[in-house]
């Protein structure tokens, strides 16, 4: 029996150590990543001001899994054949959990997806510092605003981590005295950022944003982009020397770039299951869940479960009806958010700002990469958040 785990995001990989814990020896676990490697998502935006982090965002699945690893890239996804398309060739499995994450949406906005760099990748990450970089040592054209400007298209959590980086950036390298140091404006269409917050904490982020002198602008919606400005849907021009876009997500090129929808079980049909930002999951409350690092997780465990509990069932032959399998219930203990040096933390209807924010972002982080078995990366992270050295 094979069970493939295609993806190696949240979702995949705690679902594969799961897997790899309490499958029964007869069985073969395969996990499909094209990197060969885990990306710490929650921690990109602060390669852009820290580069020196990149080893510790990145976790070789080696070092963290003992199963096949198959460093290809998923071409397309075939439930009803139980039949994956990889670069290298087909995948056939008895079970699988589609856990490939979402990609960035651009919506069909005419030149924004040519002109705009997102947040997905390492190498997004280092894109945007080489371009900011450029406009600290005074190389932009001066076209946008005196010292530049940097147009970030999209308020979610990752739009203000990236906006945070930036601000604070440009304040620790100063940039040209003669030209100013470039200012950052953050586009949100919806009426507040984080939109899909508590408003307590859309609140408080809104306060740290704009403490820290990044311009935001919501109920402003991006029509299109051109070389020198963001045309925006109320016929006035932006313009920019840098244009970042973090404005939403669809699903991977496997799935067609669609999220199918997949109810409490996480079960996309009898074999395969779509766990994380891939899927629009329903919870057993009838809830929708938010594409987060958290929902996630705690879907992946509720997904091992259910898959063990098939694989048990058909090794044992034990009768026709299938196993109950174990609905998920989303019920987040609170949101973090990093917001250049700071923080915004909410735990119940408590919002934390300042140094608390801060210590509890740092314990989460530390204590999910513990948890997949990246104890040195936890360390290594921790010690440059709180000026720790070797």
């Amino acid at each position: 029996m094979r069970v493939a785990v295609l993806g190696a995001g949240y979702a995949g990989l705690t679902l594969a150590r799961k897997l790899q814990r309490d499958l029964p020896d007869d069985a073969d676990l395969v996990v499909v990543e094209r990197t060969g490697e885990h990306l710490v998502q929650h921690e990109l935006h602060r390669l852009v001001r820290r580069p020196s982090l990149d080893d510790e965002v990145r976790i070789p699945l080696a070092d963290v899994l003992d199963c096949e690893i198959r460093e290809t890239s998923v071409e397309s996804v075939v439930p009803e054949e139980t039949r994956v398309e990889l670069a290298d060739g087909d995948l056939t499995y008895d079970y699988a959990a589609v856990c490939l994450g979402a990609e960035t949406a651009f919506y069909d906005l005419p030149g924004v997806e040519e002109r705009a760099t997102p947040l997905k990748r390492v190498e997004d990450a280092r894109e945007i510092r080489s371009d900011f970089r450029t406009l600290l040592d005074g190389r932009g054209d001066g076209s946008a605003s005196a010292g530049g400007r940097v147009v970030v298209g999209g308020a979610g959590l990752s739009g203000v981590q990236v906006a945070g980086e930036l601000v604070a950036m440009a304040r620790e390298e100063g940039g040209d005295p003669d030209a100013g140091r470039p200012g950052v404006v953050l586009l949100e269409q919806m009426d507040r950022v984080a939109p899909s917050f508590p408003r307590t904490f859309q609140d408080a982020v809104r306060d740290q944003l704009e403490k820290r002198g990044v311009e935001v602008r919501t109920g402003t919606a991006v029509e299109r982009a051109t070389d020198e400005a963001v045309e925006l849907e109320d016929g006035t021009e932006l313009g920019y020397d840098q244009f970042v876009w973090t404005g939403g997500i669809r699903g991977p090129a496997a799935l067609g770039g669609d999220r199918p929808e997949v109810r409490g079980n996480l079960r996309l049909d009898g074999d395969t299951f779509v766990v994380g930002d891939a899927a629009r999951v329903v919870d057993a409350e009838g809830e929708a869940v938010p594409a987060s690092a958290q929902a996630a997780v705690r879907e992946a465990r509720v997904a091992a479960t259910n898959l063990l509990r098939l694989v048990e069932h058909d090794r044992d032959g034990s009768g026709v009806f299938e196993p109950r399998l174990d609905p998920f219930t989303f019920d987040s203990p609170g949101w973090l958010v990093s917001v250049g040096d700071g923080a915004v933390a909410q735990v119940g209807p408590t919002v934390l700002t300042g140094r608390a924010a801060k210590a509890l972002k740092t314990t989460v982080g530390a204590g999910y990469l513990s948890s997949v078995g990246a104890v040195r990366n936890a360390v290594d992270l921790v010690g440059e958040e709180v000026g720790w050295e070797d």
